[in-house]
């Protein structure tokens, strides 16, 4: 669990989508330490941020938890291109 001044890492796993639409700026996130929904609810307004390969950081926020397993949801400033999915995103 994240303790304050800690921080943690959490994995892109997926864009939140439906049937038939997907959200570019909304992801799902999974992280090792996390593993019920009520500690996923404990995260909820954390700041998070992802770095791609040159530097460029797109920062977003935790919105709620995403099933019963630990899932997270969190809603980033712009779209994050498909490449990141898989890779790691810092939990403040």
């Amino acid at each position: 669990m994240l303790i304050r001044g800690m921080r943690m890492k959490a994995t892109i796993s997926n864009y939140r989508r439906g049937r038939h639409t997907q959200k570019g700026n909304h992801v799902v996130l999974v992280s090792d330490s996390v593993k019920t929904k009520q500690d996923a609810d404990k995260l909820k307004g954390k700041e998070i941020a992802w770095k791609n390969a040159s530097g460029t950081e797109i920062k977003g926020k935790i919105a709620a938890a995403h099933g019963n397993s630990g899932a997270f949801r969190a809603i980033m400033e712009r779209g994050i291109p498909g490449q990141a999915v898989g890779t790691e995103v810092e939990v403040k």
